[in-house]
């Protein structure tokens, strides 16, 4: 049977981080929820954000595997590059040559890749007490989930903003309004690259991981910077 990974609104993160301390076995995970979850009403100013980006064989959670982690530390007033990392995985499921053509990694590029469970702990460590940032977090959420899942018997959950929805909510105020819907008006892509373009973000070549997370953090510094104030509490963009 497929799991879902589903969350109520308004999940209370904290609660969940100090119940998984005592229910993980697997102590990379322990050390992980151990290090807590920043308070919900702490302003956006003050968070320590990591901006986190997977590639993966293919769309599906259940039928792909990811194959490459990019991530990159930063605040609203600096991303850290030097502390980026970026990591090539072994899949445990075949490879989507479709998937090849958009992401360029081969069956070569992974021939001597780990297996996730062999670099999880620096990875875990790299996203300990810090709010994890992404574009659209279904891949994300549900990829990292499933993936812990099959190698360590349990998942993985922690909180996260997503740009693209953040995005999403930004087109649709645009085009609301009944002068807006009798025009026709509908809401602009979200998309990574386009919606960069809205705030004049350079362009990036897309579908390398720590590229897109690094297009990711500078994404949500500047949808802040033109929607949201730096006291703003972290509890109202994450999810």
């Amino acid at each position: 049977m497929t799991e879902k990974v589903y969350l109520e609104p308004n999940f209370n993160w904290q609660t969940y981080f100090k119940q998984q301390v005592g229910k993980v076995k697997d102590h990379r995970l322990r050390d992980f929820y151990r290090a807590g979850v920043v308070d919900p009403n702490t302003p956006l100013s003050q968070v320590e954000f990591v901006a986190l980006d997977f590639e993966t064989t293919g769309l599906d959670s259940d039928s792909s595997a990811i194959i490459s982690i990019g991530l990159i530390p930063f605040t609203l007033q600096r991303i850290y590059c030097r502390q980026s990392k970026h990591w090539l995985v072994k899949p445990r499921k075949p490879m989507n040559e479709d998937s090849v053509i958009i992401h360029g990694i081969t069956h070569s590029d992974l021939s001597d890749a780990p297996d996730l469970r062999r670099i999880l702990e620096e990875v875990l460590d790299s996203l300990a007490g810090k709010v994890v940032v992404v574009h659209y977090r279904n891949i994300e959420r549900e990829f990292f989930y499933k993936a812990l899942k099959l190698r360590l018997g349990e998942g993985i959950l922690f909180p996260m903003v997503d740009t693209l929805e953040i995005e999403s909510i930004v087109q649709n105020r645009a085009v609301s309004g009944w002068w807006n819907k009798l025009r026709g008006k509908k809401p602009d892509s979200v998309r990574l690259g386009t919606s960069r373009t809205r705030y004049n973000l350079p362009a990036y070549q897309p579908h390398h991981a720590l590229v897109d997370s690094i297009a990711t953090a500078e994404l949500l510094q500047a949808q802040i910077y033109h929607h949201y104030s730096p006291d703003t509490p972290i509890k109202d963009i994450w999810c």
